[in-house]
C-alpha cells in the first residue's frame, strides 16, 4: 500500500466523486486541489468554475487565489461576479459545489459565522459569503472537512447554509452520507475506524450495516497530486524570492535615503554655523556706531578762550 497523508486521501476521494463533464463550483484550497486532480486523471472534461467568475478554467498549476491569473488566461470565459450567481448558480446550471466549515451538524447543515453566541461569539468568522447560495442552488454539496467534536457538533452555534443538498462529507477518517436525513458513515479511510470516526463525533454517529473501506490512492493518483503540490511549492518559492529581492531594493533604496538625509543634515549644520559666525562678524562690526565701544572728542573751549584774550 503507497504512504499518504490525510489530506491526500481527501482529496482524491473527492476527485473520485468527480465526473467528466461535471459542471463543479471550486473554491481554494483542497475543493481546488481535488478538482484539477479530477481533470487531470479521470475527468478531463470537467467543467471548473472559481467564484471570481471564471468558467471553464483549466489550470496548468494549482492556483494561489480565485484572482490568480492563470484562472482567466486558461478559462473559457470570465464573467461578471453577479452574472455567475446569477445565470450559473440560481440557474441551475452548476452540478456541484464543494463548501468547508467551521462547524456540521447531523443534517449537513454547516456554520461558518461565529462560534459561541452571536451577539457575544467567542469567534467570529469570516461569515458566509456565496455559501448560503452554493449550498441551496446547486444538485450536489461536497463537504470537505477534518473530522473533530469541535466541527462535528450536535448543535451548531449558528446556521449559515442549510444542508437539504449535501450529499457527502469527506474527513480525514471516512466518508459520511445522508441516509434517513442523517449523516452516516459509509467509508472507513485505511488506518480509521469506526471508534476513531465516533470519537470525533459531536453526537451518536450512525454506521451503516455496509460500511465499507475506502480504496487507497493508486501510485497514479499521488503522483499526479504530488506534481500539483510541488508546481504551488515552486511558485510560492518563487513568490518568496520576489518579495526577498523586493526587501533588499527597498533596503538598498532607505539607505541611500538615509546617507542623502544624513549629508543634507551636515550641510544645514555647516550652514547654521556659517550662520552664526556671520553674525557675530556683524556684531562686532557694528559696535563703535551703536556707542558700545567708547568715542574720543578733542575739547575745543579753551581754544576759544585765547582767541578771545587777544
Amino acid at each position: 500500500m503507497n504512504a499518504f497523508a490525510a489530506d491526500e486521501m481527501m482529496a482524491i476521494e473527492s476527485s473520485r466523486r468527480l465526473d467528466d463533464g461535471t459542471v463543479c463550483f471550486v473554491g481554494i484550497g483542497l475543493p481546488s486541489v481535488a478538482a484539477n486532480l479530477a481533470r487531470k486523471t479521470h475527468a478531463p472534461g470537467c467543467v471548473l468554475i472559481y467564484e471570481s467568475g471564471t468558467i471553464g478554467a483549466k489550470p496548468s498549476e494549482l492556483p494561489l487565489s480565485i484572482g490568480d491569473g492563470e484562472l482567466a488566461e486558461t478559462a473559457d470565459a470570465v464573467v461578471s461576479v453577479p452574472e455567475m450567481f446569477a445565470y450559473w448558480l440560481q440557474g441551475g446550471r452548476i452540478d456541484v459545489g464543494f463548501l468547508g466549515a467551521a462547524q456540521i451538524d447531523r443534517h449537513g447543515n454547516l456554520n461558518s459565522t461565529v462560534i459561541g453566541d452571536y451577539d457575544r461569539p467567542k469567534v467570529r468568522l469570516p461569515g458566509g459569503g456565496g455559501a448560503p447560495e452554493i449550498a441551496t442552488e446547486v444538485k450536489d454539496v461536497f463537504v470537505m472537512l477534518r473530522q473533530t467534536r469541535r466541527a462535528f457538533v450536535d448543535r451548531l452555534d449558528f446556521m449559515t447554509s442549510r444542508g437539504d443538498n449535501v450529499r457527502v462529507v469527506v474527513t480525514d477518517l471516512g466518508i459520511l452520507e445522508p441516509v434517513d436525513g442523517e449523516l452516516t458513515l459509509v467509508q472507513v479511510h485505511p488506518g480509521a475506524s469506526v471508534g476513531d470516526a465516533r470519537d470525533a463525533t459531536g453526537w451518536e454517529l450512525r454506521v451503516s450495516e455496509t460500511l465499507g473501506t475506502t480504496p487507497s490512492p493508486t501510485e497514479q493518483e499521488l503522483h499526479v497530486l504530488r506534481e500539483l503540490e510541488a508546481a504551488v511549492d515552486r511558485r510560492l518559492e518563487s513568490v518568496r524570492r520576489a518579495v526577498a529581492l523586493g526587501e533588499a531594493d527597498r533596503l538598498a533604496v532607505l539607505g541611500i535615503l538615509a546617507e542623502q538625509a544624513a549629508a543634507e543634515s551636515a550641510r544645514l549644520s555647516a550652514l547654521r554655523r556659517v550662520q552664526e559666525a556671520l553674525g557675530a562678524l556683524e556684531d562686532a562690526v557694528q559696535r563703535p556706531i551703536d556707542g558700545t565701544v567708547p568715542s574720543f572728542k578733542f575739547p575745543e573751549a579753551p581754544q576759544r578762550a585765547a582767541k578771545e584774550s587777544r
